[in-house]
């Protein structure tokens, strides 16, 4: 999985968003988020069903106009140039742009006709991107007659025909089977090492810890917690080093020096909290080193996304947590 080179040289950010608001009547659907997305890497807007992702991607590629709040997207300003925006991005969206009633390959000569491509640079990158995603066999054939995935792909691969180097994702995977979503998250990976950078929202937690460099936790119109996927993991309570022995007496001498360990005698293994951060374990190591005893398996358990999910997401009483 590509990584955002965030540190002492960030990444310019391709997407930026400060004090995002926006809302319908009484209902506050995004209350002033910030979101800060460095070019190539994949950011992930996680959330429950009316959390505000979609209101999010709608905003930034100007689909629709934020109450309040400052936005660049591709280094361009959304309020005063959003046609620079729009030349610069491709969306995909959960429901499918794709014409049912015309071919897959006219579809998309479709799309490069609407980018003013030349007729000659259209037939070519159609019929580039039909052969990267696997379309060619069936690009005579009426769209209407494309399993889920398939029309998935083809939208992905319309979004491809002007070239876009920032790419929002909706939901991309929502209603496909098993198989289809895998071959989705490889695309995505593709993308990305091309070098495009990708805002994805998403339900599905195993999504967005297969995929993004850094994800967003939205709840009732606010960040609830930011970071990498193993950073929101540690953020919550119940991480624990498994040490397991097989000699009674090494197992004996580490349960009566360990603080805070809890006992397991009848599988010879102790727990101990934490977080499972490296300057944890090495401690641990270092500790069973200096005191000559040895652990014969040791394994680190952490909360997976879906522990984070709904603890962030039970409440709407959680303050924001960022993880930098």
């Amino acid at each position: 999985m590509p990584t955002s080179n965030e540190g002492a040289h960030p990444s310019p950010a391709a997407v930026s968003a400060i004090g995002l608001r926006k809302s319908y009547g009484d209902k506050v659907v995004l209350d002033g988020i910030d979101l800060r997305i460095p070019a190539g890497s994949v950011f992930a807007l996680l959330g429950p069903n009316g959390a505000g992702k979609t209101t999010a991607v709608k905003i930034l590629s100007t689909l629709i106009s934020a109450d309040a709040g400052e936005m660049q997207v591709a280094g361009h300003d959304l309020a005063t140039a959003p046609q620079a925006v729009r030349a610069a991005i491709g969306v995909t969206g959960q429901f499918s742009a794709v014409d049912g009633l015309i071919t897959g390959e006219e579809n998309m000569l479709l799309m490069a006709d609407l980018h003013h491509l030349p007729k000659g640079e259209g037939r070519r990158v159609t019929a580039e991107l039909l052969e990267r995603f696997d379309l060619v066999e069936a690009a005579k054939k009426p769209a209407s007659t494309y399993s889920g995935g398939m029309k998935r792909r083809l939208d992905i691969a319309m979004t491809l025909v002007g070239n876009p180097r920032i790419i929002f994702l909706d939901e991309p995977t929502t209603g496909l089977d098993p198989r289809s979503r895998h071959n989705m998250w490889g695309i995505i990976r593709g993308l990305v090492s091309d070098g495009v950078t990708v805002l994805l929202t998403t339900q599905y937690l195993e999504e967005a810890d297969e995929l993004a460099d850094r994800i967003a936790v939205l709840n009732d119109g606010k960040i609830a917690a930011e970071g990498s996927a193993d950073e929101l993991k540690r953020l919550i309570p119940g991480g624990h080093v498994r040490l397991r022995f097989t000699d009674p007496a090494a197992y004996q001498t580490a349960a009566a020096a360990l603080r805070e360990v809890t006992r397991d005698d009848e599988s010879l293994a102790l727990q101990i909290p934490s977080d499972g951060s490296q300057r944890e374990l090495r401690s641990i190591l270092d500790w069973l080193d200096s005191a000559g005893i040895e652990a014969d398996e040791l394994t680190v358990h952490t909360p997976d996304l879906d522990d984070v999910f709904f603890a962030l997401t039970s409440s709407t009483t959680q303050p924001k947590e960022t993880v930098r």
